[in-house]
C-alpha cells in the first residue's frame, strides 16, 4: 500500500502524541526495528516519522536489514572533517548509500539558541558527507540526503525577531522575519545549494498537529516525489539487486 497523505498527517499527529500509530505504521516500525519507544535516535517522537519514510523503501523492495532507524543498528556514516556522524535514518544497499535522513524539530520556549544549533547541525552534516563523497568514501552511486523538519507553531516562532547590529550589515531579507520564516528561507537555500536532495519543512503543534506547509517546494508532496525519483533512478540501475 503506497505512502499516502493520510500516513503523513497521522505520523505528525503521533509525533505530538495526539494519536497512536495506525496499524500500517505500527507494522513497519516492527519490521524495521523501531517498535519500541525511544528507538529512533531523535527520540520516541520521531518513531512514526521514521516508519513513514521507511515505508517508501520497503515497498520499493529493499530488505528490512538495509533500513536502519535505531542506534543499535548503527546509524554512523563516514565523514571527511570528522571520522563519522550519526544520522537519524539510513538506507544502504551493498556499497550504495541509498538515502540518509536528518529528522529534526525546533520547539519553545527558547527558539533563539536552538535555532542556531539546528542550522549548524544541518549544514555540518551535509557538508561533511558531501566532502566525504569527493574523497571516495562512498564507492557506490552518489548518496542521497533528505531533511525533515518540524517547527513548533507558537507565538514566539511566529513573531518577528529583532536582529543585533554588528560590524557589518545583515542581509536585508532577514529583517523582520520570524523563526518560522527564517527556517523556511534556510531550507530553500540548502536545497538550492544542493546540500540536501529533498527537504520537508512543516509547522505544527501539540494543540493543533495538522501540518502547515509554508513553502510549496518544501511540502510533503515535493518531498515524497523526490524520494520516489530516487527510487526510480536506482531501480533503473538494478537496485535493489535481487538476492
Amino acid at each position: 500500500m503506497a505512502v499516502s497523505r493520510q500516513d503523513f498527517e497521522d505520523a505528525i499527529a503521533a509525533y505530538w502524541g495526539a494519536r497512536k500509530s495506525q496499524r500500517e505504521l505500527s507494522r513497519i516500525k516492527d519490521v524495521v526495528g523501531a517498535g519500541t519507544a525511544g528507538a529512533v535516535r531523535g527520540g520516541k517522537h520521531f518513531d512514526d516519522i521514521a516508519a513513514l519514510l521507511a515505508k517508501f523503501f520497503l515497498e520499493a523492495g529493499y530488505p528490512p536489514e538495509d533500513i536502519r532507524v535505531t542506534t543499535k543498528q548503527r546509524l554512523e556514516l563516514p565523514g571527511y572533517y570528522r571520522p563519522q556522524k550519526q544520522w537519524d535514518l539510513v538506507v544502504s544497499h551493498k556499497n550504495t548509500l541509498v538515502a540518509a535522513f536528518e529528522l529534526k524539530a525546533l520547539g519553545g520556549p527558547s527558539f533563539s539558541n536552538n535555532y542556531n544549533n539546528r542550522v549548524e547541525e544541518a549544514l555540518g552534516s551535509a557538508v561533511d558527507l558531501r566532502r566525504a563523497v569527493l574523497a571516495d568514501l562512498y564507492p557506490g552511486e552518489k548518496p542521497w540526503l533528505g531533511y525533515f523538519f518540524i517547527m513548533e507553531d507558537a507565538p514566539a516562532s511566529r513573531s518577528p525577531v529583532r536582529l543585533a547590529e554588528g560590524s557589518s550589515p545583515v542581509e536585508k531579507i532577514w529583517r523582520g522575519m520570524s523563526y518560522q520564516a527564517r527556517f523556511a528561507l534556510f531550507c530553500e537555500r540548502i536545497m538550492a545549494e544542493g546540500l540536501y536532495d529533498a527537504v520537508c519543512y512543516i509547522v505544527s503543534s501539540e494543540k493543533d498537529p495538522q501540518p502547515v506547509e509554508l513553502v510549496e517546494s518544501l511540502d510533503w508532496k515535493h518531498f515524497s516525489a523526490a524520494i520516489h525519483a530516487r527510487l526510480t533512478y536506482l531501480r533503473e540501475l538494478g537496485l535493489p539487486a535481487a538476492t
